[in-house]
């Protein structure tokens, strides 16, 4: 039996990425079109946003100077209530929530922006507020129904509720339909009794309610089916209980726990959506944790970098300050063109949640992926830039290392997200492959569609795509990478009619169409950063000469990176790979033995 429900906002509300419906950059480079219009102009903070953002960055860090100790929230592996009770009275907790319901309702320029500082200060309090606003109760903002938002974001805003999201179980994580949380409808269709076991939940051990995914029993033609649905849930209710406290690696201040749901009764008003929503409910929600985490881990580079710099200059050996060395200007060069992008791309993607009608999906996966694999590196090179001192607990390195290396995994594995990108990548170039061939079995009757096709595919891969709003100063740049969406896309045609179907399993082809996508797109917002930037100083390049130097560095090693990973989907030793892959798991060991072990 299915409960009745509320009346619902449509998951189809005109604010969500709505892929099925929307046009994506990331999509269309897999067809090998370059979509302007989606990534020019770069998006602006208008007067009201900027002054805005100035007063609550002003407030965070007046905050932050008094209230925030990341090595003591390390040590002690929570946060003191005071903290807390001064983060939620300066309003932070209700930042992206609209000002209907109590909230600051930012933008999502703003809040990211927002996001990347607190991340800078300390990434357990970052987690903290992400997981509350980010995916905690976002839920509620995009899908809730009037009454659900009135009952719960209020209390949310003010943090008198601190929200979690409980979507990973012990055999579900990734593969989300291995779920086993039910949530059965009552015969009298009041409420539903909810039991399932939810783990890694951060804010478990403060959170006042959950959003929680669970399978629902349903009919579907004549048969009984299961379908994942979203339920608001009071943290407090009988049959919640929380585990024990994660001792993690990092980011330890952040409270971890599993969430045990026993015959939890959920009424019916807070079911999330409709019946077998869950699924879509969880990436719209997930594609916003996914930016924060990427501001997050973009300032967090700035802030260890600057360390590691600042110790740099003043460190003395043979005569002259170790930053003078090359080997140690490289890193900082390099990871100051990485962070050059990645602002960009986070900026550009925050443009695009705020313009609407744009999917941006991918885009959000991308930033993810390319920001927290940069964070976690420069954690490691600043570590080696301070060289003994970074070992040690006494200084920021080791513990930035800790901290960061979640971000690889938190919502959403890279492994999984580059799978994402690749796979809904190809679903357009497949599509269309699929009906040129059924056109060809009956080629008199579809010469129209025979005709659309060849001419779509002109606008796209035959014909190399060009920019054309790329500032003069930057063509070189804009060439290349004008060059590397062709070769994308012809390689796109080429894979699928090498592998067909069977691409879902080829996952070193995915990561190669995925890793290449992902830089084009980085380096397309780059050149619309350093286009927007050069406008603004009137074309005068001495004006802009830092942001040109990073620009250009990041395009031509996104570049030669994008050319390997199209290279390697001919020229390989993906064969060998497996092989050596599938000795070690039967033997239970690396590597052949070693010359003193025979």
């Amino acid at each position: 039996m299915t409960a009745t429900s509320p009346t619902t906002v449509p998951v189809e509300a005109p604010h969500l990425a709505n892929p099925d419906e929307n046009p994506s950059f990331i999509k269309g480079l897999f067809l090998g079109e370059i979509r302007e219009d989606l990534v020019f102009p770069f998006p602006e903070l208008s007067a009201d946003e900027r002054e805005s953002l100035a007063m609550v960055l002003d407030s965070y860090r007046s905050f932050a100077a008094d209230h925030v100790d990341p090595a003591k929230h390390d040590h002690d592996g929570r946060f003191q209530d005071s903290m807390r009770e001064a983060f939620h009275a300066l309003g932070f907790m209700g930042m992206n929530i609209p000002e209907a319901y109590g909230g600051f309702g930012a933008s999502a320029k703003v809040f990211n922006r927002v996001f990347g500082e607190i991340g800078g200060t300390d990434p357990a309090l970052a987690v903290y507020f992400g997981a509350h606003q980010s995916i905690g109760c976002k839920g509620i903002v995009l899908f809730g129904n009037e009454d659900q938002k009135q009952r719960w974001l209020p209390r949310c805003a003010s943090g008198e509720l601190v929200a979690g999201f409980c979507l990973t179980e012990p055999g579900s994580g990734s593969d989300a339909q291995a779920m086993a949380a039910r949530a059965v409808p009552s015969d009298d269709g009041t409420h539903y009794v909810l039991s399932g076991t939810k783990i890694w939940i951060s804010n478990a051990g403060y959170a006042g309610v959950f959003t929680v995914f669970a399978k629902v029993p349903v009919v579907v033609d004549g048969k009984k089916r299961e379908r994942v649905t979203a339920f608001i849930v009071d943290a407090k209710a009988a049959g919640v209980s929380l585990g024990k406290l994660e001792e993690k690696m990092g980011i330890k201040a952040s409270d971890t726990r599993a969430v045990f749901f026993e015959n939890v009764r959920v009424p019916v008003e807070d079911r999330l959506g409709e019946v077998g929503h869950g699924f879509r409910i969880a990436l719209e929600v997930l594609n916003s944790g996914r930016l924060g985490l990427s501001a997050g881990s973009a300032r967090g580079t700035r802030r260890i970098m600057n360390e590691a710099i600042a110790y740099a200059a003043q460190r003395e050996q043979f005569g002259k300050p170790i930053a003078s060395f090359e080997m140690i200007r490289r890193k900082i060069a390099l990871l100051a063109a990485d962070c050059y992008a990645t602002e960009a791309a986070v900026m550009l993607t925050a443009g695009m949640v705020d313009r609407g009608g744009v999917d941006y999906s991918l885009e959000t996966a991308s930033c993810k992926v390319f920001a927290s694999e940069m964070g976690y590196r420069a954690t490691h090179e600043a570590l080696q830039i301070a060289g003994g001192i970074g070992y040690s607990k006494e200084y920021p390195y080791e513990q930035a290392v800790r901290d960061s290396r979640i971000m690889l995994i938190f919502e959403g594995t890279n492994e999984i997200l580059r799978a994402l990108v690749a796979l809904m990548g190809l679903q357009q170039p497949g599509e269309r492959l699929k009906e040129i061939g059924m056109a060809l079995q009956d080629p008199i009757r579809s010469l129209g569609a025979i005709g659309s096709y060849l001419a779509g595919r002109a606008k796209g891969t035959i014909d190399r795509p060009d920019f054309k709003r790329v500032h003069d100063t930057l063509k070189d740049e804009a060439d290349l990478v004008a060059d590397q969406v062709y070769d994308l896309g012809r390689a796109v045609e080429r894979a699928l009619r090498r592998h067909g179907k069977k691409i879902m399993d080829r996952q070193y082809v995915q990561e190669r169409l995925a890793n290449a996508a992902i830089d084009l797109f980085m380096a397309t917002a780059t050149l619309s950063r350093a286009t927007a930037e050069l406008e603004r100083a009137g074309g005068d390049e001495s004006k802009v000469a830092n942001e040109l130097d990073c620009a250009r560095v990041f395009v031509h090693a996104a570049y030669r990176r994008t050319r390997r990973s199209l290279r390697a989907l001919r020229n390989n030793q993906d064969k060998r790979l497996d092989a050596i892959a599938q000795r070690a798991v039967e033997a239970r060991d690396l590597a052949p033995p070693g010359p003193a072990d025979r």
